[in-house]
């Protein structure tokens, strides 16, 4: 491979990606997160600990597609470690900033792949969302995140390998280069889908910041057929969802701890969630069937369920570096990664300088029909009147 053009060798892009290239071929250019599988490279994940660990022997699957689709993948990009972590800040392999708030969090764990697509490095790049993961870097960055419903796009060469919860989704900055990237990572994609001029929404409103949640319904009411929709459960599915995210990183990378090269952040994560009894993740799996069968009740009288992608102000680096409980940040994503279905952040615009994002979900396997409903909205971008 050459060496990166000179806008991906610009400092101000230093630690966007982990690793940097360019095909010879021409191509739609495209960024894939370092816990993606590409053949010949040892997969980080952004930490230390696994820097010296053997090369990957084939693409993920999603890379192969990706190739045998033509695009040109211009980088690995960086993320919090191990996709254990909200904010995206990384101390080992440095923070990307985020280049429409510069002085917020660029979000994470995929917090490079949204700032190559904000920043115009790439059309569409590679995350993972395993908790919000996609979604929380896209509100930070100003751009649309898309976490399918869960299974849609293969998770084959995918780190961690074994998870209930995760999903490759991207990132782009209009709906239609998130289909153009779905037909090529979803092999059942079904094309483009109109939404009827009929389609109602239900508007849920989480706990939260009260001026997020009348932004997003205001925005939602200007697009929309809006009305009052109530989820049961809600703030219990979070929490499971925490409780098995916990346990499902504990499993797959915990072994980690015992290396001394995993930042202070994720160390301390890790080992509170070692603490996880099984009758906790019992009484979370529980949550999981209770809520799936909710949304999916509801979502039998609407077309899609609107709420904040973010209940929460995006936090300052500072706020950030001093915060010692991220939960807020992810707490209404979480649910949907715990009961499985397709959900995409769109940003609407702006309180006090800080991004907001409308969360719009659909029925499990609708991510076609979701994607039109998103088609509706007016996207917010950060200098435009």
């Amino acid at each position: 491979m050459s060496s990166a053009p000179d806008s991906l060798c610009d400092p101000r892009h230093a630690a966007i990606f982990t690793r940097r290239y360019v095909d010879a071929a021409d191509g739609i250019p495209v960024a894939v997160k370092d816990c993606i599988d590409i053949a010949g490279e040892a997969t980080t994940s952004g930490c230390r600990a696994l820097a010296g660990t053997s090369p990957a022997s084939k693409d993920a699957e999603v890379v192969r597609q990706l190739k045998a689709a033509g695009c040109r993948i211009v980088g690995r990009t960086n993320m919090h470690e191990l996709a254990y972590g909200v904010t995206g800040l990384n101390a080992w392999t440095g923070s990307p900033t985020n280049p429409n708030y510069p002085g917020l969090v660029p979000g994470g764990s995929s917090s490079g792949s949204a700032v190559a697509v904000a920043a115009g490095l790439v059309d569409f790049a590679l995350g993972t969302d395993t908790g919000g993961s996609v979604r929380v870097p896209a509100t930070c960055c100003g751009i649309v995140g898309l976490k399918p419903s869960f299974g849609r796009v293969s998770r084959e060469g995918v780190h961690p390998a074994k998870s209930s919860l995760d999903c490759v989704g991207v990132f782009a900055r209009d709906i239609a280069t998130i289909e153009q990237a779905m037909s090529v990572i979803a092999d059942d994609w079904q094309g483009h889908h109109e939404a009827g001029a009929s389609a109602t929404v239900g508007y849920f409103a989480p706990d939260g910041e009260a001026a997020i949640n009348t932004l997003v319904r205001e925005k939602a009411a200007e697009f929309f057929n809006l009305s009052e929709a109530d989820l049961p459960g809600f703030n219990d599915a979070s929490d499971a969802g925490l409780t098995i995210i916990g346990r499902e990183s504990w499993n797959a990378v915990g072994h980690l701890t015992e290396t001394g090269l995993v930042g202070r952040d994720v160390h301390d994560r890790l080992l509170m969630s070692s603490k996880i009894t099984d009758a906790q993740l019992e009484e979370a799996e529980a949550v999981r069937t209770r809520f799936s069968t909710a949304v999916d009740v509801l979502l039998e009288k609407f077309d899609a369920i609107a709420l904040p992608a973010m209940t929460h102000h995006v936090p300052t680096l500072l706020e950030a570096a001093s915060a010692s409980a991220p939960k807020p940040i992810t707490l209404a994503c979480r649910p949907f990664n715990l009961s499985g279905h397709p959900a995409i952040a769109l940003p609407v615009g702006e309180i006090e300088g800080r991004p907001v994002s409308l969360q719009l979900v659909g029925r499990k396997g609708g991510d076609e029909a979701l994607c039109a409903l998103a088609r509706k909205v007016t996207i917010f971008r950060k200098g435009e009147v």
